[in-house]
């Protein structure tokens, strides 16, 4: 099985969610124009990756409004939308979560970051998720982690047990770390022997930069696509049979002893 997916690697305006709002439709207007079977979206596209006091009044209340421009969007376009992650207030707390949505504009998963990340305080102002999301586009196993999530393996290896082919990570990953982006996410697909659709912002917080370079690696390693530093859309297409290939050959899901692995 075939599909092409669409990575839209956007300049977010810290702080400034109705330009965001309004230059994502921009976007995803130019990503239609391939007519791809997905379209994804970075981290915290909505707000920056803007940990502050403002958060609470910045932030989507309940998604609500995330939901309906996305939901609308994919039912009309006939499309499939990993919505990267939005900063979302639930019961007073403020989320970092990601929308997925099907052709049929319905929300089919959901995650919330587990991990916040310390050195930039989001701990302090993002309340962490509890749980690991899996969901189908097209019939495709998937599943979703975000940003600093993808520095752990254990709950990335938790995303593919269920037999993920195709793993979303939407991130706003600085420039100063642009090795650790690349090599992370290539390990995590060749290790969870899956598709792994890395997509991340260019847009700056002060002085941090967001380092672009959006990648889709195959579950050999392979780098089918990686952007630039600049915003764009990137256009990939990927063969899901490569999936079942390797774990025929290497299958290490079937290999695995977790009943050795305590400390």
């Amino acid at each position: 099985m075939k599909k092409t997916l669409a990575l839209i690697q956007m300049n977010v305006v810290a702080g400034d969610v109705e330009h965001n709002y309004k230059h994502v439709v921009e976007l995803l207007d130019e990503a239609m124009q391939s007519i791809p079977d997905i379209i994804v979206l970075p981290e915290t596209w909505n707000t920056g990756f803007h940990p502050s006091e403002d958060l609470p009044n910045l932030a989507d209340p309940d998604g609500e409004r995330t939901k309906a421009l996305f939901s609308t969007y994919a039912k009309d376009h006939n499309v499939n939308i990993v919505a990267g992650s939005v900063s979302v207030l639930k019961h007073d707390q403020v989320f970092n979560t990601s929308y997925a949505f099907n052709r049929e504009g319905r929300v089919v998963g959901e995650y919330s970051k587990m991990h916040g990340f310390t050195p930039a305080k989001e701990d302090k102002y993002f309340a962490g998720g509890t749980h690991v999301g899996h969901f189908e586009l097209d019939s495709i196993p998937c599943s979703t982690v975000i940003c600093y999530d993808i520095r752990f393996p254990e709950v990335v290896r938790m995303a593919a047990l269920p037999g993920t082919e195709l793993l979303f990570v939407p991130a706003q990953w600085p420039t100063m770390r642009l090795r650790h982006w690349q090599v992370l996410n290539e390990v995590r697909a060749i290790e969870n022997q899956l598709f792994l659709c890395a997509v991340n912002g260019c847009g700056a917080v002060g002085r941090v930069q967001s380092t672009g370079h959006s990648a889709l690696f195959d579950p050999w390693g392979t780098n089918l696509l990686e952007m630039d530093t600049t915003e764009g859309v990137g256009i990939v297409e990927i063969d899901l049979s490569a999936v079942e290939d390797i774990r025929n050959k290497i299958n290490i899901f079937r290999d695995r002893k977790p009943e050795l692995y305590t400390l």
